[in-house]
């Protein structure tokens, strides 16, 4: 038995129920579990490892439910700065399709020490193209190296240029060989108890890039194995006017009529969707995506919040892919979705009300959990993993903000983690990630860049 004490918290923001804070705060875990959290004074006095957290904000850790790791391998790639979605994939593909097992290990490894120095504690992650023999493994292996909680999902793509589709026929697969492969990372891979580090996802891209078949089949396979679902849906206006010019209906009625809807479901972006398509999600308690830099950065256009959390849909945080943000800061996304909730509120800001910081906390943690179907994280509570990060207020950015240090985590500019925890073991000591070598990380991984963009 391993026991961990954190005591002195300036202030510990559980996102229980209540939304309680607890000045000069504190935790016990047990075997990786939270047993107590509470004012320092009322917990025990011993523990395995103490640690203290005097000066800091401890917030549970962030959770990424969107990305595309392997695109860290391509950021700000010449062509694809200025493009819209479509022919921002146009570019690219070509230069993903080059990628190997390795490009794939690395670029997993980047993002994720991104996101781990930003406070995420877990990243779901959507890998949809596997070239030239590399596999859902491949992440898998690099994801063991920084040591958080990964949901890798199992993605792919059937429809290739020759049979209308956006990608080469060299990055697509044979529909049964993706089945096939999908149920073999399942059952080799997914950990369904609480705690669980690594679970599978079944993942095809999009409704436009594999058949109905495939997407009634892999639906099919999730549910015999009791894993999630997910895909891009409704990401720009030119996607809604293809699935209506198409297949005569929205995106969101396709995905209905695919039973790509529930509780074991969440969608990638979600912009397109009406008012009374979100009724309809929210009641099929179907989950959301919000992607805020991603759709800035492609001009897709802007998700409707507001009306998210005004239905009670399940709405997490993702930082979707590293060459269409182009980076992998948590942090800074909850940031941006507030501050792009507040501008799309804009026309009728008078009398209305703006998306506070902790709304916007409250939807990397608590909602991204939710949306990836976890109950044991999100919140620091008894029961629940120990999974925390830790902001030091003795900065440059908080100066003058301590007036409300929780708000501040969002409203100064965005800043690194101090100290991350997942399942009671540190990720990162003092702002320094735990068991990884950045320096040869970042030299294997922009060798592998300059190779593949040539």
């Amino acid at each position: 038995m391993s026991t961990l004490l954190v005591r002195n918290a300036q202030v510990l923001v559980t996102m229980d129920d209540g939304g309680t804070e607890i000045a000069n705060g504190g935790l016990f875990a047990v075997d990786g579990f939270i047993e107590q959290v509470g004012p320092t004074n009322e917990l025990p006095e011993t523990a395995d490892e103490i640690v203290d957290l005097s000066g800091h904000v401890v917030l549970p850790g962030l959770i990424n439910t969107h990305h595309h790791f392997y695109q860290t391998l391509t950021r700000a790639v010449p062509g694809a700065q200025d493009a819209g979605l479509f022919d921002w994939l146009r570019t690219l593909y070509p230069i993903w399709a080059r990628m190997t097992p390795e490009d794939v290990r690395v670029s997993t490894e980047v993002a994720l020490s991104e996101l781990a120095l930003s406070g995420c504690t877990t990243s779901s992650d959507h890998q949809y193209l596997f070239p030239n023999g590399s596999r859902l493994d491949d992440q898998i292996e690099g994801a063991s190296v920084v040591g958080i909680r990964f949901h890798a999902a199992r993605g792919s793509m059937s429809l290739g240029e020759s049979d209308g589709g956006l990608p080469p026929d060299s990055v697509v697969e044979d529909e049964e060989a993706i089945l096939l492969d999908t149920q073999r990372v399942i059952e080799a891979f997914n950990d369904p108890a609480p705690g669980a580090m690594v679970r599978v996802v079944v993942a095809p891209c999009s409704p436009f890039s594999v058949t109905a078949e495939l997407m009634r089949s892999s639906a099919d396979l999730a549910r015999q194995y009791g894993v999630h679902l997910h895909t891009h849906v409704a990401e720009t206006y030119d996607e809604e006017q293809f699935c209506i010019e198409t297949f005569g209906r929205r995106p969101v009625e396709l995905m209905e009529d695919l039973g790509w809807v529930g509780d074991d479901v969440w969608y990638a972006h979600g912009i397109y969707i009406n008012n009374d398509e979100i009724l309809r999600l929210a009641a099929s308690e179907t989950g959301v995506a919000h992607c805020p830099s991603s759709n800035m950065r492609l001009a897709s256009g802007i998700a409707p919040v507001r009306r998210y959390l005004a239905a009670n849909l399940r709405l997490g945080l993702g930082v979707d892919g590293s060459a269409s943000n182009d980076g992998s800061h948590l942090l800074a996304e909850a940031r941006q979705a507030m501050l792009l909730a507040r501008l799309a509120a804009a026309p009728s800001i008078e009398g209305g009300r703006l998306l506070t910081a902790r709304e916007a906390l409250r939807m990397a943690t608590r909602g991204s959990a939710a949306v990836l179907g976890r109950d044991d994280i999100g919140s620091l509570e008894s029961g629940k993993a120990a999974d925390f990060v830790a902001i030091s207020l003795d900065r440059l950015e908080y100066a003058g903000a301590l007036h409300d240090p929780v708000a501040a985590v969002l409203f100064v500019a965005p800043t690194g983690v101090d100290e991350s925890y997942v399942h009671g073991r540190a990720v990162v000591r003092a702002g320094e990630l735990v068991g990884v070598e950045l320096p040869s990380l970042i030299e294997r991984h922009n060798a592998a860049a300059a190779r593949l963009v040539g």
